[in-house]
C-alpha cells in the first residue's frame, strides 16, 4: 500500500510540473538585456565645423540609441593638445568605439593604435592619418574602420577654377593656409595649386601657414598683399585662415579689388559674404559627416556590415546669388 501510494505522489508531481502554470513561469524569463554602446567623439578644435559636426553625432546617436560621451574640446589645433585629452578620457574606460579628428598624419598613429590595440574600434572624420587609405596592407595606420569626410584635394581644386572664372582666367593667387601636417590642409593646398596649373595666365605666388591662429593669418595676408601688389585673388583653407585672410583684406582697403574665396560656411565667413567682402565660400558637410560616422559604426558593431573605407560627402558653394536661398541655409555652420 505504501508503495502505491509513493507512485501516485511521483505521478501527481510530475503532472504539474507538465501544467501550463509552470510552462507559463519559465517562458516568462526575461532574456538578457543588450548592453548599450558607448561612442567617444574627439573633437580636433574648438570652432564652428566641429560644433555642427558634434550636433550630426548627437542626432544620430540618440536616434540609434547609443550613448554618447564628448571628449572636453582641445583649445588650439596639434597633437600636443588633443592627444592628453585622449588619452584621459580613454583611461576612464567603458568605451565601445572612437569617432576622432586626428590633428596630425603622422604623430597620431601611435596614440590611435594603442587605443585600437585595446579593442576599440575608430572611425577618422574630417581628416586622417597616413595617406588616408585604410585599405593598404603592411601599414602602420590600416586598423581605422574608415575615413568619413570631404574629398580636400578636389575641393581646392574646384576652388581654383571658381576663382579662376572670377578673374578672367589670369593673374597672382595667394594661399592662407593653416598647418601642412594635417590631412585636410594638404589635399586642399595641393588641389588649388593643381587647380591653377591649368590656367597658363594664372600663377600662385605664395602659401603661408598661420597654424590655426587667425591673427596670424591676417599679419601673413596683409604681408603678402604689401609685398606683391599685384595678387588679385586669395584662397583661405579653413576657418581660421580664411577669415584672417578676409579680414586682412577689408584692411588693406582691397575689398571687391582682390577675389577672396574661402573655405568653410561659417556664420562669420557668410556674413562677409552678404556683405560683398568675399565673393565665394565652399560649405563641407560637418553634420552629415557626424552622422554617418556614427551609423556606419553602430552597424559594423551591432551587425557586422562591410564599412566602405572611404565614404565622401559632396560640398555647396555659397555665392552672392545663393546666399540667401533657403535651400542653401542649412549648410551655414551652427
Amino acid at each position: 500500500m505504501k508503495k502505491r501510494v509513493t507512485t501516485v505522489f511521483v505521478l501527481l508531481l510530475v503532472a504539474l510540473l507538465a501544467t501550463p502554470i509552470f510552462a507559463a513561469g519559465k517562458a516568462e524569463e526575461k532574456p538578457a538585456e543588450k548592453k548599450q554602446l558607448t561612442f567617444l567623439f574627439m573633437p580636433g578644435v574648438a570652432d564652428p565645423f566641429y560644433f555642427t559636426m558634434e550636433k550630426g553625432i548627437k542626432a544620430k546617436a540618440q536616434e540609434l540609441g547609443v550613448n554618447l560621451i564628448v571628449a572636453e574640446y582641445p583649445k588650439s589645433w596639434g597633437p600636443e593638445a588633443q592627444v592628453p585629452i585622449l588619452e584621459a578620457t580613454i583611461q576612464k574606460g567603458g568605451i565601445d568605439a572612437l569617432l576622432i579628428a586626428p590633428t596630425s598624419v603622422d604623430a597620431l598613429k601611435a596614440p590611435l593604435k594603442k587605443i585600437y590595440d585595446k579593442g576599440i574600434e575608430i572611425i577618422t572624420v574630417d581628416t586622417f592619418i597616413g595617406d588616408g587609405d585604410y585599405s593598404k596592407t603592411g601599414t602602420d595606420y590600416g586598423f581605422p574602420l574608415a575615413y568619413i569626410g570631404s574629398d580636400n584635394e578636389l575641393g581646392g581644386k574646384q576652388i581654383a577654377e571658381q576663382m579662376a572664372k572670377m578673374l578672367g582666367e589670369k593673374g597672382k593667387v595667394f594661399v592662407e593656409a593653416t598647418n601642412p601636417d594635417v590631412s585636410s590642409v594638404q589635399g586642399r593646398v595641393k588641389g588649388f595649386t593643381a587647380g591653377v596649373a591649368e590656367f597658363p595666365n594664372m600663377k600662385l605666388v605664395g602659401v603661408e601657414w598661420c597654424m590655426d591662429v587667425q591673427q596670424t593669418a591676417m599679419t601673413q595676408t596683409l604681408a603678402a598683399l604689401q609685398k606683391d601688389k599685384d595678387i588679385v585673388g586669395i584662397f583661405g583653407v579653413n576657418v581660421f585662415s580664411a577669415q584672417g585672410a578676409a579680414q586682412a583684406v577689408v584692411n588693406a582697403g582691397l575689398a571687391g579689388a582682390v577675389k577672396i574665396a574661402l573655405w568653410d560656411a561659417t556664420l562669420t565667413n557668410i556674413d562677409s559674404l552678404k556683405k560683398g567682402t568675399v565673393d565665394l565660400v565652399l560649405a563641407q558637410k560637418p553634420g552629415e559627416i557626424g552622422s554617418l560616422g556614427v551609423e556606419w559604426m553602430y552597424k559594423y558593431l551591432t551587425q557586422k556590415a562591410t564599412v566602405p573605407k572611404k565614404v565622401i560627402p559632396g560640398f555647396e558653394f555659397f555665392t552672392k546669388a545663393n546666399v540667401n536661398d533657403a535651400a542653401m541655409q542649412p549648410f551655414i555652420y551652427q
